[in-house]
């Protein structure tokens, strides 16, 4: 295979998953729950308002996301203190955040992973989700 082959976005994504330990739905909200892993929710504002949001998980949209989570960058927010952190990020159906994972493990945060299915695989598992309102109030 040629280093200068294009390659399209299906390949582009399996090699990408091939390289993240991505987890399921139960696994993920274990982790949090024992603060061993910080949620990340990449989804537009949009897709929020519209079937709500995981609690306790932190908010910032994918084009902000490197920004945010690098920790030695002068923009990063509060919870990314170290690049030992496990990042399990969150998008609507678990494929941008394959992509956004893979970006935070080129920052040095070697543990950043995805949720397989995303946002939708969470709900459907019935795990906890507060509509905006809920949080905002």
């Amino acid at each position: 295979m040629s280093a200068d082959r294009p390659v399209g976005i299906d390949e582009l994504l399996e090699r990408v998953r091939a390289g993240l330990d991505r987890v399921q739905a139960p696994e993920a909200y274990r982790a949090v729950q024992a603060d061993e892993a910080l949620l990340v929710d990449i989804r537009y504002a949009a897709l929020r308002d519209r079937d709500g949001i995981i609690p306790g998980a932190l908010v910032v949209e994918r084009n902000e996301l490197e920004w945010r989570l690098d920790p030695q960058g002068s923009h990063r927010a509060p919870e990314a203190t170290s690049h030992d952190l496990r990042v399990v990020v969150v998008c609507n159906e678990g494929y941008a955040s394959s992509l956004a994972a893979a970006s935070l493990r080129q920052l040095g945060l070697h543990r950043a992973t995805d949720l397989v299915g995303g946002f939708q695989a969470w709900r459907a598992a019935g795990l906890p989700v507060s509509s905006q309102r809920e949080c905002s109030a």
